[in-house]
This record gives C-alpha cells, structure tokens and sequence, in this order.
C-alpha cells in the first residue's frame, strides 16, 4: 500500500527535463485584447490656457513649395485697414501672394529672400497690433491643432466670455525674423518673375519693412477677441478649440493605433492561431479617445490591443 502510494506522488511531480507551466498565463505573443473598428461622429476638441497679450506676434506660412520673394515696404507701426502684401512664392512660373491681415504690421522675415520653402513652412512672421489671446501649446497637442483651426471660444477667468476668437498665423515655433534696412529713397524695388519679366513696384502704406525683427517663439496658438470685448493685459483665458470634424468616421481607440496624425499602423488578428499582421493606415483627426481611420481598413477587420510598438532605432556608432 505505501509503495502505491509514493508511485502515485511521484507520478504527480515534474520531471527537470519538464518544467511545470505556470497556471493562468499564456504563451508569449498571445493575442489576449481585440478591438473592432467602429462608426461615430468625430469631433477634435482641445482645451487651452492662454492670456491676454499686448501686440502678439504670430507666423504665416508659404502657400505653396516654391522660391520665397519678398516684398520691399516702407516701414510703419500702424497697421491698415486691408491685407498687406509682403511676399511671393514663386512655383511653376506662377506667383501665390502671403499677405499680412488686417490689424497687424510685418514683423520679420523668417527665411533668406529667394530661398526654397516648402508648402506650410513659416515664411513671415507678424504682429497684431493691439490685444491679442496667446496661448502656448506643447509638443503632445502640437499634432493635434496643427491643422487648420475651425473655431475658438474663449471664457476670460472671472470676465468676459464666453466669446469667438479669430484666429490669426500658424501655430508653428518662429525663429527670430529679421527685417532688412529701409531704403534711403522709401521706395520699393520691383520684383522679378522666374521668366525674367520685372513686376510693377508696389507701395502700401502701413507695411513695415525695417526696423528690429520678431523675438522668437515656441509653439502658440494666437487669437483676436470682438472689437468690443473688454480685455486687461495679462488676464487668463481658457480656450475651447475645434480643429475639425467628421461624420460617421471609422474609428479605433488609440490605444490600437501606433501614431495619431497622418500615417500610422496596427495589427491585424488573422487565423486560427490570432497571428499578429502591422499594415498601415492613414490618420485623420481624434479627439484623445479614438483616432479616424481614413484608409487602410473596411470596418470588418479585428485588431490588436495595444497596438504595434515602433521600432528603437540603432544605437549610434561611436568613433574615435
């Protein structure tokens, strides 16, 4: 009876060959959380803090890649009531005009004259003049609002509010623009087409074209207030901004999602064995719970929770 009993014990032990299998985990690589794509009404909304501001400066971009030419101005502090032209990107042989708006004087070049720039590169930088509402945006909401803003509301803390605020330039970090010296005469020189053609001189009253240039700036997004909104120099502000909608959108939580603007990618669950695939995607906008798929996926598919991880790049090779 005792011999019975060890062989049963014994019968029950792990061999060293064989180690025994932790209950309650599985094999490494399993997929254990899948997600389905999903329909719904898309809205990027973010929340900003801000302040009030004497004369922001902000950013305007090239319209198109191109070769920056800039525009000689006499140089002014007052701004005019209508858009101030103050450079030209040249593509193709055709000109797109960046012009300065409404209220606001030109602060500084922020490239060489006949540099090559690319679409939505800062060109020009430019000062409202007047209160402004600036807020600062760091890099984790940057890809978020980088595209055009649709609307701002802004509630001014223990004031006005809440209002519209236009908004005004690019978001993108400004280096410090540099204004050439006016020439002695005040008039301007023509500009030149790629065909060699001059273009008339043009004079506008109330551009500036000397004088210091634009301090630089880090990413901020910058607003004007109705004229008839009351508004004390260094008051908080908290900023309601849209950058975009869209309707019945295909979605996936961004947990799924490597990236979160443009392209991206994601693991499809394939098989019997929940084998995992990468594929890109393209991305449009999210509101920081789930992100739009805008290609790359049918709404059918089964996907991976977490998503893929990108790639660690190479440690650098040291030389001596």
């Amino acid at each position: 009876m005792t011999a019975l009993a060890a062989a049963v014990v014994l019968s029950g032990c792990s061999s060293e060959s064989e180690p025994a299998q932790t209950p309650g985990l599985e094999a490494r690589g399993t997929v254990l959380t899948t997600v389905k794509p999903a329909r719904k009404d898309l809205t990027n909304q973010i929340s900003l803090t801000g302040k009030v501001t004497i004369n922001p400066v902000f950013g305007l971009v090239a319209p198109a890649a191109g070769e920056i030419r800039y525009v000689d101005r006499k140089p002014s502090s007052n701004p005019v009531d209508r858009r101030t032209w103050v450079a030209t990107v040249w593509k193709d042989g055709a000109p797109r005009r960046v012009e300065i708006p409404i209220g606001s004087v030109m602060a500084g070049r922020l490239m060489e004259d006949r540099a090559p720039v690319s679409k939505g590169m800062p060109v020009v930088s430019a000062k409202h003049i007047g209160y402004g509402i600036v807020a600062d945006i760091d890099s984790a909401q940057a890809y978020r609002i980088s595209g055009s803003v649709e609307s701002i509301k802004a509630q001014i803390k223990n004031g006005p509010g809440p209002f519209e605020c236009e908004p005004v330039g690019t978001i993108a970090a400004l280096p410090a623009g540099i204004l050439p010296e006016p020439e002695p005469t005040g008039t301007t020189k023509p500009e030149a087409n790629p065909s060699g053609k001059p273009v008339a001189p043009v004079e506008e009253p109330g551009a500036a074209s000397g004088g210091e240039g634009s301090e630089p700036t880090g990413l901020r997004l910058v607003c004007v207030a109705p004229a008839k909104t009351r508004l004390i120099n260094g008051s908080d502000v908290t900023l309601d901004v849209i950058t975009g909608r869209a309707k019945n959108a295909l979605v996936l939580p961004v947990e799924a999602v490597a990236g979160l603007s443009g392209k991206g990618k994601v693991d499809l669950v394939i098989g019997d064995d929940r084998q995992r695939k990468t594929i890109d995607v393209e991305l449009g906008i999210s509101d920081g719970k789930v992100v739009q798929i805008k290609k790359g996926l049918v709404g059918n598919e089964t996907i991976a929770v977490p998503g893929p991880n990108l790639p660690t790049p190479a440690p650098a090779e040291v030389t001596g």
